[in-house]
C-alpha cells in the first residue's frame, strides 16, 4: 500500500470515529399522541394549527390532510435514492472480499523452491517454482493496490451514507412526531363534527321549510360523507405512523452495518493490509534466503562429490599401476605352462617317431611275406611249364 493511501486512511479514521459516536435519539412517551383535550397550550395550538387545514366542504383538503408533513421527509429519501443511482462502485463487502481471495490465492505451496515442476509444468513451459512465487507476488501486490484504492472510496461513500441516514432518521421522527399531531387533529374534528357540527347541521334540516329541506338533507350527508372520508384518512395515517415508527428500528440497522463496515474497511486498510504486505515481503526474503542457501548446499555437495570420486579413483589407478609395476616381464605360471606344453609337445614326438618306425618295422615284414609269396607263385607256374611242378611246388623258397 503507498504513502498517500495508508494516509488518507489514517485521516478517515476520525470521521469514522466522529460518525461511530452519533447516539439515535429513541421515540417516546412524549410523541404519543396526545388529545386535544388533554394536551398542554404548546401541543394544543399545534393541533389547532393543523386542524384549521381541514376544510370539510373540499375533499381534497381531506384527501391531502397530513401530506405536508411528509414532503420534507421524501426530499431527504428521494435525494438518497438518486445517490445510490449515482454511484458507479460494487458492493463494499465485494472489495473485502476480493482482497481476502486475493491472499488466499497466494499458495504457500508456491515457496517451497526445492519444489520440481510437474509433467504439466514442463509439458506447458511453465516457470520453475520460485520464478513463479516472485511473479505471482507482484501480481498479488498489484491487486492490494487496487482494491485499498477501492476501498477507500467505499469508504467515503459510506460515511457519506451514514451522515444522510442520520438525517432521514431525523427527519422520520419528526414526521413521526408530526403524524402524531395530525392524528389528534383529525380526531379532534372528527369529535367536534360528531358533537357540534353534524347535530347543528341536523337540527337546520328538521327546521327548514319544505323547499329547502332537500337542500339541507344533501348537505347533511355531504358532511357525513366528509365525516368518514376524514376517518378514513385519519385511520392511514394511524397506520402511516406505525409502518413509520417501524421504520426508525430499519435505518438504525442500517446505519449500524455501514459503521461496522467502515470500521472494518479502516482497519483492513491500516492493520490488515500492511500485515499482509509485510508478512509476504518477509516470505520472498526468506525464499530468497532458501535459494541462495540451496545453492551453497549444492556447491557443497558438489565438492564433496569430487573430493570422494578423485579419492576412488585414484586409489584404483594406483592399485592397476602397481600391480603392474609388480609383476616380471613373464608370468611364472605363463612360462610354467609353456615349459609344460613344450614338454608335451616333446613327449608327443618321440612318441609319434617311436609309433611310426614300428609301423615300418611291421610293414617291412609284411612287404617280405608278400615278396616269398610272389616268388613261390611265380615259381610254381614255371615248374608245371616244365614237368617240374611237384618239385617245383614243394621247393623251399630262398633254398
Amino acid at each position: 500500500m503507498s504513502d498517500t493511501t495508508r494516509q488518507k486512511a489514517e485521516a478517515a479514521l476520525a470521521e469514522v470515529e466522529q460518525v461511530s459516536a452519533v447516539i439515535l435519539p429513541e421515540p417516546t412517551e412524549a410523541t404519543a399522541i396526545v388529545p386535544l383535550a388533554e394536551a398542554d397550550a404548546p401541543v394544543s395550538a399545534e393541533i389547532t394549527k393543523r386542524m384549521a387545514e381541514l376544510d370539510m366542504s373540499n375533499t381534497n383538503s381531506i384527501v391531502s390532510f397530513g401530506s405536508a408533513a411528509q414532503s420534507e421527509l421524501q426530499t431527504i429519501s428521494q435525494a438518497m435514492l438518486q445517490d445510490v443511482r449515482n454511484k458507479d462502485v460494487g458492493p463494499a463487502g465485494d472489495s473485502l472480499r476480493d482482497i481476502v481471495t486475493t491472499i488466499r490465492g497466494f499458495s504457500v505451496s508456491e515457496l517451497d523452491v526445492r519444489r520440481k515442476r510437474s509433467f504439466w509444468e514442463k509439458l506447458l513451459g511453465r516457470a520453475a517454482p520460485f520464478a513463479q512465487f516472485t511473479a505471482r507476488f507482484e501480481e498479488v501486490q498489484d491487486q492490494i493496490d487496487k482494491v485499498t484504492d477501492n476501498l477507500l472510496g467505499h469508504e467515503h461513500t459510506l460515511l457519506k451514507d451514514i451522515k444522510s441516514l442520520d438525517v432521514l432518521y431525523d427527519k422520520t421522527l419528526a414526521f413521526y412526531d408530526e403524524l402524531a399531531l395530525y392524528i389528534a387533529a383529525g380526531e379532534a374534528k372528527i369529535a367536534e363534527l360528531d358533537t357540534e357540527t353534524i347535530p347543528a347541521k341536523e337540527a337546520e334540516v328538521q327546521a327548514a321549510d319544505e323547499n329547502a329541506q332537500v337542500m339541507k338533507a344533501q348537505e347533511l350527508r355531504d358532511l357525513r360523507a366528509a365525516r368518514d372520508d376524514l376517518e378514513r384518512r385519519v385511520h392511514d395515517l394511524k397506520l402511516t405512523r406505525q409502518v413509520t415508527m417501524q421504520s426508525l428500528p430499519s435505518i438504525r440497522l442500517v446505519q449500524e452495518n455501514d459503521k461496522s463496515l467502515v470500521t472494518k474497511i479502516n482497519s483492513t486498510l491500516v492493520n490488515t493490509v500492511p500485515l499482509w504486505e509485510t508478512q509476504l515481503a518477509q516470505a520472498v526474503t526468506i525464499q530468497r534466503s532458501a535459494e541462495a542457501a540451496a545453492a551453497v548446499r549444492d556447491a557443497n555437495d558438489l565438492t564433496n562429490e569430487l573430493l570422494t570420486a578423485n579419492a576412488k579413483n585414484l586409489r584404483e589407478t594406483n592399485k592397476v599401476v602397481r600391480e603392474e609395476m609388480e609383476r616380471g616381464v613373464f608370468d611364472i605360471e605363463a612360462v610354467k605352462q609353456a615349459n609344460a606344453d613344450l614338454i608335451a609337445t616333446i613327449n608327443e614326438s618321440l612318441q609319434i617317431a617311436d609309433d611310426g618306425k614300428a609301423k615300418r618295422a611291421a610293414a617291412e615284414e609284411d612287404m617280405k611275406k608278400m615278396e616269398a609269396e610272389l616268388r613261390d607263385t611265380l615259381a610254381s607256374a614255371k615248374a608245371r611249364k616244365t614237368g617240374l611242378g611237384d618239385s617245383a611246388a614243394t621247393a623251399v623258397p630262398g633254398a
